[in-house]
């Protein structure tokens, strides 16, 4: 068994950083951390746990609800990872009072005695643009290890953000928070589990970017956009775009002068369907730079041949996830679930199926090229693959937006009515006695 969850691990870890162009991590516990409760958000289905399981050294044991032990072939992974399953009333409404009482049990005896959990104390995956009311549940299961004689028991918030959660080839923030000492929180006894609970609330709070709407989310994340090509170097960090990100969300608060606020929206909505229209990105405009994480040219071109051979063994594959979007509807924050469930099926059976075929159908050393060749082409057809993607994303916006493309001046003229209103709002801010 301990041999299968190094295998599992490592095979999802690799899948993840296959799935994600990037995923950066802030702030991550060492490998001997022990007794301590992890609380994340949770906004992309299964990909979440997945994603912070295999970005820690340190061995988790997630919380997951009962009713995913009845997919077939998940149990199995559930199992490996020695997820703990939790009754909701949600899934289960019939179920007895107490239902959970073995599991508190279960969970205190394993904090109490040095093991780490996983949790979403929000209770369900969703696509709200904010943090959701947080359940009990977390503070209760500390409070449960400390009655058992827990000692050096802490928690530790963790947001998950990510650039495009449904996309292949986006990028993925991890962001661990403030490590919280249990035996240091000055509350009675039964007032612990309450007590937990605000901290984990505030602390995810303080790491994630929020908006009370969706329409307010975006724009916060599009002047965060333009600050930070006017501040920054255009491949900045998601951690200083998410810390950047906070501050705009700061200073939105504080506003008070709701004609500000409107020029703000008026102006960036203009700019970014104007940018739309010619399909462009911010960064673009302001300094011409080579997209984020994309690699050197010379380097490129000199990958395409392996990069065609890829694109060409590999097409059939490539079209399984896409079936993800059908299979998930109307509900967003499963998609990456889906896509990658079914790019694990679909790559590595594939690829196993390419290696035998050369193996038995091509003579020796051919055959021993040619399955090296399966191997290794898919993996340079990634930087081709985001390249197209991007140039895809960019036909789309500029055959989904009406009128010809605007000129560079246009745009430029455009950002700079953008730039105007922002400071028209940070000096009506800072009036208010706001200091960033």
């Amino acid at each position: 068994m301990p041999l299968a969850k190094t295998i599992v691990r490592r095979a999802l870890g690799l899948a993840v950083r296959v799935f994600f162009r990037e995923i950066e991590v802030v702030g991550a516990p060492p490998r001997g951390v022990r007794g301590r409760l992890f609380a994340a958000n949770h906004v992309n289905g299964i990909v979440d746990p997945v994603v912070l399981l295999t970005a820690t050294d340190c061995e988790v044991s997630p919380v997951a609800k009962a009713t995913l032990w009845k997919t077939p072939g998940l149990s199995l992974l559930l199992d490996l990872a020695e997820a703990v399953p939790v009754v909701r009333k949600r899934d289960e409404p019939g179920a007895p009072p107490g239902a959970n009482d073995s599991v508190f049990e279960k969970v205190g005896d394993h904090l109490a005695g040095g093991g780490n959990l996983l949790i979403f104390p929000e209770g369900t995956s969703h696509s709200e643009p904010h943090l959701l009311e947080l359940k009990s549940g977390a503070g209760r299961m500390l409070a449960r290890a400390a009655d058992k004689g827990g000692l050096d028991l802490t928690f530790q918030a963790v947001a998950l953000e990510w650039e495009a959660r449904d996309t292949f080839r986006s990028r993925a923030l991890v962001q661990f928070g403030p490590v919280r000492r249990v035996d240091e929180l000055d509350v009675p006894a039964d007032e612990l589990p309450k007590e937990i609970t605000r901290a984990l609330r505030d602390d995810l709070r303080a790491l994630l970017v929020e908006g009370a709407t969706w329409p307010e989310r975006v724009l916060i994340g599009r002047v965060t956009e333009l600050v930070a090509n006017d501040t920054t170097r255009s491949n900045a960090s998601l951690a200083e775009h998410n810390a950047l990100g906070r501050r705009v969300k700061a200073a939105n608060d504080a506003l008070r002068d709701d004609d500000a606020r409107e020029a703000i929206a008026a102006s960036v909505e203009r700019y970014y369907e104007l940018l739309g229209r010619a399909g462009l990105s911010d960064d673009r405009v302001v300094s011409g730079a080579r997209p984020v994480g994309a690699p050197p040219r010379a380097l490129l071109w000199a990958t395409l041949p392996l990069a065609l051979v890829g694109a060409a063994l590999y097409y059939l594959p490539y079209q399984v996830p896409r079936l993800a979007e059908r299979m998930a509807g109307t509900e967003v924050d499963v998609v990456s679930t889906y896509k990658l469930g079914l790019g694990l099926l679909a790559f590595p059976a594939w690829a196993a199926l390419l290696v035998a075929a050369s193996e038995a159908l091509l003579p020796r050393p051919l055959s021993h090229a040619a399955a090296a060749a399966a191997l290794a082409s898919p993996v340079a057809a990634l930087p081709w693959l985001d390249r197209l993607d991007r140039s895809r994303r960019a036909t789309r916006r500029r055959l989904g937006a009406s009128g010809s493309p605007p000129s560079l001046e246009a745009l430029r003229e455009a950002r700079a009515a953008c730039v105007d209103a922002i400071a028209l709002a940070r000096d009506a801010v800072a009036a208010t006695g706001y200091e960033p």
